[in-house]
This record gives structure tokens, sequence and C-alpha cells, in this order.
């Protein structure tokens, strides 16, 4: 479902490919935040450079730099969490952040961030009410992520116009 929203959304171009790799990856770190609680180093070793070598070849419709950007500050905020709270947020989520953010770029990476925010304080709120889990209990956040990373892929620039035309 997500490759044929893939080609609905971008079609057939080199940002296909991109997509394509991008929705690979979020599907197996969701498989295996959900069953394990890890983002396994092994996979985004694999796909960082490939990101890298898609952004080179397909440069997407941003500044080389905003990519970089992108990478270091989506990462730096997960790791600034996971310091602040003492292990609040795992180091997996900052990998994955960086990554994405290398993907994203900047403005991008930031509105997956708040967006997975809030659809993992949506999903911990109401496991909390049908008390599937506690207080205290671990969630994964990788799923939340990997769903504000898709819905900023495919809709970020629209969202980032509609909130600017808000501000005025």
């Amino acid at each position: 479902m997500l490759f044929l929203w893939v080609y609905m959304h971008v079609g057939i171009t080199g940002e296909t490919l991109v997509a394509l790799t991008l929705v690979s990856l979020l599907v197996i770190i969701t498989v295996s935040d959900l069953s394990y609680m890890l983002i396994p180093n092994k996979i985004l070793i694999v796909f960082f450079p490939i990101f890298i070598v898609l952004r080179f070849i397909f440069p997407g419709d941003q500044a080389w730099w905003s990519y970089v950007l992108g990478a270091v500050i989506g990462g730096g905020i997960i790791v600034l969490i996971a310091v602040l709270s003492r292990g609040g947020m795992g180091m997996g989520d900052a990998k994955l952040l960086i990554v994405c953010g290398a993907v994203l770029g900047l403005s991008h990476i930031m509105v997956a961030f708040v967006l997975a925010c809030m659809i993992g304080s949506l999903i911990g709120g109401l496991l909390l009410l049908l008390k599937i889990t506690k207080r205290k209990q671990p969630i994964p956040f990788g799923p939340s992520l990997a769903l504000g990373i898709m819905i900023s892929y495919g809709y970020g620039s629209d969202m980032i116009k509609a909130y600017l035309t808000l501000l005025g």
C-alpha cells in the first residue's frame, strides 16, 4: 500500500527511488521497534549511505545544506531530550532522525518531529486510557516517528505553507 502511495504521490521519477527506500526503512523500523523496542544500528548503517548517494543523485527541492542541517538538528533534538530526561528517549530514535533528516531536510524533519510527538502523545494517552499500558511503562516511539516522517515527506511542504499562511 505504501509503495502504491509513493507511485501515486511522486509518479515515476528519480524521487521515486528515494521514497521507496524511505518507505522500506520505515516499515523495517516500525516492525522492529514494536516487536523488540529496538531500532537496530545495522539497519540504519546500511540505509544512511544509500540515502546520501540518492540525495546526491536526486537532490530534491531543497539546498544541500538543508539536508545536512536536517540530519544534525533532527538527531540533535532527540539526543538533547534523551540527555535531559536521563534516558526517556532511546538513541535509536536519534539515529533514525539523523538518517531521515538527511532525506527530508531541515524544515520537513522538524514537521515530522512535531507530528511524531502529537501522534505518540495521542497513542500513549489512548493506551493509558484503555489500560493497555501503565504509567512509566516504555512505549516505542519509532512507529510514531515513522508515521510523522511519512506524512511530512508527502505533505510537509503543504503543511508548512498552510502554517505560514495562518501567521500572515
